[in-house]
């Protein structure tokens, strides 16, 4: 059955989000011989920890009701359009980190221009996103408060269909295992917004993103997670193959790409808090 199908890749639909519509990715791939990296954050230089101590981690929050179906879709590439991260903490050391004059902006633009990415806070408006100006650091960080919710919006602004695969302090959002480009993601269409609210639990649900302090970061309480990267949000953007969708140049954005996790049809562990 693998070998029959390895040139595609399932997807489950997520309904209840922006546009009513996203894809979510759960096997096979075309396969390739590349060294593993277990953590997304490692396969770019803008996916490292903040330089300031994590002082906020993402905790395993409510229920929230998102329903899930699957579909095939295949990626054009093994080699993603783009990996981008945003880092965050507390006020306090994300104004340390980005200086008195910081470069300021509510949204990143991945695969130049065809997506738009932002962190949203509880009223559905986007965190500001700042960074030093004139830093070999590129990546930008924003400022969480312990206890609120956030969500991932990504927008798609093409005529082209993406695969996200996002994570949150290294661990996949859907099957809470170490953040990897092998992995499946959601899948957002032409013209359409997909809202990813929290580590997906099943089918039907997933567990809020509340920012909360290390010790009770999901990353903290699961195997699968590490504390050293606790405080990063990561996203990758495959295109995805459509027959009459405009086709543009490609450039890759990662020059390795690790090989698969074991987790197809697996979803995120609940947390094991040990105090």
């Amino acid at each position: 059955m693998i070998q029959r199908l390895y040139r595609s890749r399932f997807f489950r639909f997520a309904t209840g989000l922006v546009a009513g519509a996203a894809l979510l990715a759960a096997c096979t791939q075309m396969p390739q011989n590349r060294a593993e990296t277990t953590a997304m954050a490692a396969t770019s230089s803008a996916a490292k920890p903040a330089p300031a101590p994590a002082q906020l981690g993402t905790q395993w929050g409510e229920g929230i009701e998102s329903k899930t179906r699957t579909v095939a879709a295949k990626r054009l590439s093994d080699q993603p359009d783009d990996v981008a991260s945003i880092g965050y903490n507390d006020a306090a050391s994300v104004r340390r980190d980005a200086g008195s004059n910081p470069e300021r902006r509510l949204n990143l633009q991945l695969a130049q221009g065809d997506i738009e990415w932002s962190v949203l806070d509880e009223n559905d408006r986007p965190l500001p996103l700042q960074r030093a100006r004139r830093s070999g650091n590129d990546m930008f960080r924003l400022a969480g408060v312990e206890g609120a919710r956030y969500t991932l919006r990504f927008r798609n602004l093409s005529d082209r269909s993406y695969e996200v695969i996002a994570t949150v302090d290294g661990l996949d959002v859907l099957n809470g295992k170490p953040g990897s480009l092998r992995n499946g993601g959601y899948v957002l269409r032409p013209q359409q917004t997909l809202n990813i609210e929290g580590f997906r639990k099943s089918q039907s649900e997933v567990a809020a993103f509340r920012f909360a302090a290390p010790g009770r970061a999901y990353a903290a309480n699961t195997e699968a997670g590490d504390v050293r990267n606790i405080g990063v949000i990561g996203a990758a953007l495959f295109e995805l193959e459509e027959p009459n969708a405009p086709r543009r140049n490609r450039r890759d954005a990662s020059p390795s790409q690790p090989s698969a996790f074991p987790a197809d049809g697996a979803y995120a562990p609940p947390p094991r808090y040990r105090k």
